[in-house]
């Protein structure tokens, strides 16, 4: 039976490198893995009115149902976000909220995580990365220890046909996402 990873990228840029990168961590999954981009371009602004059962007028959207249902059917969760102005983008905080409504059934309650970040300067998305292990602790997110993955001038690891060149961040990369699925199964033998 395949294991299902969401894999969710904090830039909504069609040339970003985050999304380059995750194409490439994709391809590194093991046999059996089914990994695929869960797109939250489209979900709207999170408003915990949706959510109120006191409040009548405003429906939860579908776009909240769908992406919550798809979040709940992963065995895991492959974060890849750029950092934005020291923390994560708006657009992957938005879904981390919306995955997390209504309290009685969390999408993210326990679901091993993966986090990728990467900036164009040196940093890697170390701030952007803190950030976002700061949003999920409340979840109960199992991840991988040491080492994490901070990527640092992206500009130069990608490409022009979007592939990872260096050979010893593609090892890295590959490592982590071995350890990020044994993980996934050890997490699914537990449950």
């Amino acid at each position: 039976m395949s294991k299902n990873v969401s894999v969710l990228v904090g830039s909504l840029r069609r040339g970003s490198y985050a999304r380059k990168i995750a194409h490439n961590a994709i391809g590194y999954f093991p046999e059996g893995y089914d990994a695929r981009i869960v797109e939250i371009r489209d979900l709207p602004l999170y408003d915990f009115d949706y959510d109120d059962p006191e409040v009548t007028d405003k429906p939860t959207p579908p776009e909240y149902t769908q992406f919550r249902e798809i979040i709940q059917a992963a065995d895991g969760v492959l974060f890849v976000t750029p950092e934005n102005n020291r923390t994560i983008p708006a657009c992957l905080k938005n879904a981390i909220d919306i995955g997390s409504k209504p309290n009685s059934d969390v999408a993210w309650k326990g679901l091993p995580a993966g986090i990728i970040s990467h900036s164009v300067g040196r940093m890697g998305g170390y701030s952007s990365q803190k950030n976002l292990r700061l949003a999920l602790s409340y979840f109960d997110m199992p991840a991988p220890g040491q080492p994490e993955v901070f990527l640092s001038q992206s500009p130069t690891l990608v490409d022009q046909d979007g592939h990872i060149s260096q050979d010893s961040t593609v090892q890295f990369l590959r490592d982590y996402i071995l350890r990020f699925a044994r993980l996934i199964e050890d997490q699914d033998s537990v449950r």
